[in-house]
């Protein structure tokens, strides 16, 4: 297995934007396409996750389309570029007045609340492929699904990792320890802190407290002060990259000294963490989403594996590295859309996708992420949430390198327990 190096992003937005012609020029197809909205941060300072995971979904559709299509008919994605919260709006308005009533996207918590709120309420259905902060809103279960975990998913699992593996492994009784939770306190953050801090008082754990801060007149070291003035052992951060290795370098420099460190997705489980920390990363665990280089396939039903290794051969050919986090998740959301959803709907309209939607029934590991997919009942927490999502917790072994090690049926290493910089 390689190590896991800095991916290639330059071309991205190129071939993005080539891949936007060739779609848009293909509408004229008629009858036999099904047109599907792709609402996703192309550009701006999520533009190189959205790009990687609007790729993943375009993948889905090519290979589906390489199989025949749905029905006979060819899925073309319409992409529109929405870099930020402002923008999303306008993005699903745009492809409505094209006649377009099944909308993918967003990676992007901050974007996919508004698209699916807007979506919504002008009666299209929208598929969220990543986006994990809360979003779903009152079209939940009804046009507005997820099938990737939620932000308060990934919280609750990166807590209950810490108390009911990691400190069992230190010999460590969880009650002993002191738990807190710092996170940036928009959509995204609040939803993965509010998980984490559930979980917390569900496990009956000792909280030292939760810090919020925002990004703008950010400000790491009072962050970590106030950290340090609670006295935790075990610190859980929902952050973006900057301001989590920010945050991580801080505790170091401040000597804060943890039993654990753990954090979430776009910041503690990107390769640029490791490369931008170095030593200072080693030891450190996150929670989130897996990438095809490191899921161990065992997990996976047979059929599964097979897509996985066809799909991430063929992005490789394509992008010249392999499908990361981002990427897997759009491919495994946009194949159960368009090969295990759409097919079994008994028409492309919104209502009928929605319909077919609610009586998926996929078995973890059906999907090459190892999801299942099967969406909350309606009047449950879980409403229109994926109740089968994957998700993993990873271990920093190394500045450029990040193995899987729980669930077992995912690790592929196991647990090191590495001493952590403080």
């Amino acid at each position: 297995m390689t190590r896991h190096r800095s991916r290639r992003t330059g071309p991205a937005l190129a071939v993005t934007m080539a891949l936007s012609a060739a779609l848009l020029a293909g509408c004229s197809a008629g009858s036999r396409t099904i047109e599907v909205g792709a609402v996703y941060p192309l550009s701006g300072p999520q533009g190189v996750g959205g790009r990687e995971e609007f790729h993943g979904v375009q993948l889905a559709a090519d290979l589906v389309n390489a199989n025949g299509g749905v029905l006979d008919r060819q899925v073309h994605l319409v992409p529109v570029d929405a870099a930020g919260s402002d923008a999303a709006v306008g993005a699903v308005q745009t492809l409505q007045a094209q006649g377009i009533g099944l909308v993918t996207g967003s990676y992007g918590s901050t974007i996919s609340s508004p698209a699916a709120d807007e979506a919504a309420k002008r009666g299209m259905l929208f598929w969220e492929t990543g986006a994990v902060g809360e979003m779903l809103g009152t079209g939940a279960g009804r046009l507005v699904f997820r099938v990737s975990p939620s932000g308060a998913v990934l919280g609750a699992s990166a807590i209950d990792f810490i108390a009911n593996q990691l400190a069992p492994a230190m010999h460590r009784d969880p009650r002993s320890l002191r738990f807190a939770v710092a996170n940036v306190s928009d959509l995204y953050g609040s939803s993965v802190a509010a998980g984490a801090m559930d979980e917390i008082h569900r496990l009956g754990l000792p909280s030292a407290g939760q810090f919020p801060y925002a990004l703008q007149g950010f400000d790491p070291a009072a962050v970590v002060r106030r950290l340090a003035a609670a006295r935790p052992d075990v610190v859980f951060v929902s952050a973006y990259v900057d301001d989590g290795v920010a945050l991580r370098r801080e505790m170091v420099r401040q000597h804060l000294k943890l039993v654990a460190n753990i954090g979430s997705s776009s910041s503690y489980c990107m390769p640029e963490f490791g490369e931008r920390l170095g030593q200072d990363a080693v030891g450190v665990f996150a929670s989130d989403k897996p990438d095809a280089e490191s899921i161990n396939p065992t997990g996976l039903a047979p059929a599964a594996v097979a897509l996985l290794r066809r799909a991430n051969a063929t992005y490789r050919a394509r992008f010249g590295v392999d499908m990361n986090a981002p990427a897997l998740a759009g491919f495994s959301a946009g194949w159960a859309l368009f090969h295990d959803v759409l097919p079994n709907a008994t028409s492309p309209s919104p209502a009928d996708v929605a319909a077919a939607a609610l009586r998926a029934d996929l078995p973890e590991g059906s999907l090459p992420n190892g999801s299942g997919l099967r969406f909350g009942a309606a009047g449950s927490p879980a409403t229109g949430s994926n109740v089968l999502a994957a998700s993993v917790i990873w271990e920093w072994t190394s500045y450029d390198w990040r193995a899987v090690v729980w669930p077992p049926r995912f690790a592929t290493e196991p647990l090191q327990i590495l001493p952590i910089a403080s």
